[in-house]
């Protein structure tokens, strides 16, 4: 990485340099080496990209390859290496550049005397507050490896969930996209020829082949216009998607389906009481917790009765009470469990007993996805051939009939 540096000294003026280094760790200690002070530093980059594209890009850093971090971190801890010796070890393992670098900032920082929590913080693009959080809780509480362990184990079933969805969507994906590239290829090349015969034949076609051909026609017409069009609606698409009112909107949308809609409280419900069982079981404070799950969370609504719950409880309400009230969006189940947790002093339990149950209720309705969205692409596949079809074939079979 490449910073920006300000530097100064006593009798010495302001200096500006662009210094090269794996953190800005590194950058400080080299500037107290010559005997001056840091008086600005900013991470120096090539270019800058505006907010509304930067969004759809990631951190350079694999999930999994954070997972497998934590993991080893957690094993080589238990076995009794110093922090910064594991860190020296991720450095060297990793497969990964970037992450070679961040944990090579990461061991500086350690050595200079920072904590964990501190250190990751820097990298806020690679190190959820989640992770920043478990790593503070184990610091304190002197359980760093088992804390480790735990936001490991989190991310893990985190994203194998997240697997799991997407990939019981990657089969309608494929045939939609089929559909809409047979029916361009079909507007293009097989219409124009049917309209033609049409017209040598003087045949009168009913509206709806007047409406494909003219669709037809259009394309044919204007097809680097077409083309360029339909880029900028798939770009302009994939990142209003990725907008929180796009975001919003889907979600929306995707509670009122049915199959969908459970599929998706359930997800988001897991994933809450998953978030909130590993902070608890770690010691962090409930309040702060709440904060962490909903930024984890992030979903608007999903989101938002959790910090109604954050609010109650900071009243000396029970936790339990905000999602008792919103159970289109959390399931009565996880209330009462909560309830009980509260009642008994086994909270964090309890919620990791509903994360499972929800984590194994998805599961197996990603595997039924397929079987229940099958007949309803069968439908559509069915609707747009056959109105293509009897649109083109209606007139032939009216000259032949005049014939």
């Amino acid at each position: 990485m490449k910073f920006r540096v300000v530097v100064g000294g006593e009798g010495e003026g302001e200096e500006m340099r662009v210094i090269e280094a794996p953190s800005r760790f590194v950058v400080y200690e080299q500037i107290q080496k010559e005997g001056r002070t840091v008086l600005q530093i900013k991470e120096k980059s090539s270019f800058a990209l505006p907010p509304w594209l930067t969004m759809s890009i990631g951190s350079g850093v694999k999930k999994r390859a954070i997972v497998t971090m934590a993991k080893n971190l957690s094993a080589m801890l238990s076995a009794g290496l110093s922090l910064s010796r594991a860190l020296s070890v991720i450095e060297r393992q990793s497969p990964s550049k970037r992450l070679k670098t961040i944990s090579a900032g990461l061991g500086e920082a350690v050595k200079r005397g920072s904590s964990l929590h501190d250190a990751l913080s820097a990298y806020p693009a690679v190190f959820s507050g989640l992770f920043v959080a478990m790593a503070k809780a184990g610091e304190e509480s002197g359980t760093l490896a088992n804390a480790l362990s735990v936001v490991g184990l989190q991310m893990e079933r985190s994203e194998e969930l997240r697997r799991k969805i997407k990939g019981a969507m990657i089969y309608p994906s494929i045939v939609v996209t089929a559909i809409v590239i047979v029916g361009i290829l079909m507007l293009v090349y097989v219409v124009p020829t049917l309209t033609k015969t049409f017209t040598e034949l003087g045949v009168a076609v009913p509206l709806t082949t007047q409406l494909i051909v003219a669709a037809s026609n259009f394309m044919v017409a204007n097809a680097l216009f077409v083309l360029t069009g339909l880029v900028f609606l798939i770009l302009g698409g994939a990142i209003f998607f990725r907008s929180r009112t796009g975001s919003a909107l889907v979600l929306w949308s995707a509670l009122r389906l049915p199959v969908i809609g459970e599929l998706v409280r359930e997800t988001y419900t897991a994933r809450a009481a998953r978030t909130l069982s590993s902070l608890l079981s770690s010691g962090v404070p409930v309040l702060e917790a709440l904060g962490i799950t909903r930024e984890v969370v992030r979903a608007g609504s999903f989101a938002r009765v959790i910090e109604e719950a954050q609010a109650r409880v900071k009243k000396g309400e029970p936790l339990s009470a905000a999602f008792m009230e919103h159970p289109k969006l959390y399931p009565l189940l996880m209330s009462d469990m909560l309830a009980v947790g509260e009642e008994t002093g086994k909270l964090a339990e309890m919620l990791k007993q509903i994360a499972e149950f929800y984590e194994g209720d998805v599961a197996e309705k990603t595997k039924d996805l397929s079987t229940v969205i099958e007949p309803v692409l069968m439908l559509l596949i069915g609707a747009v051939v056959g109105v293509f079809a009897v649109s083109m074939i209606a007139p032939i079979y009216s000259l032949s009939s005049a014939i």
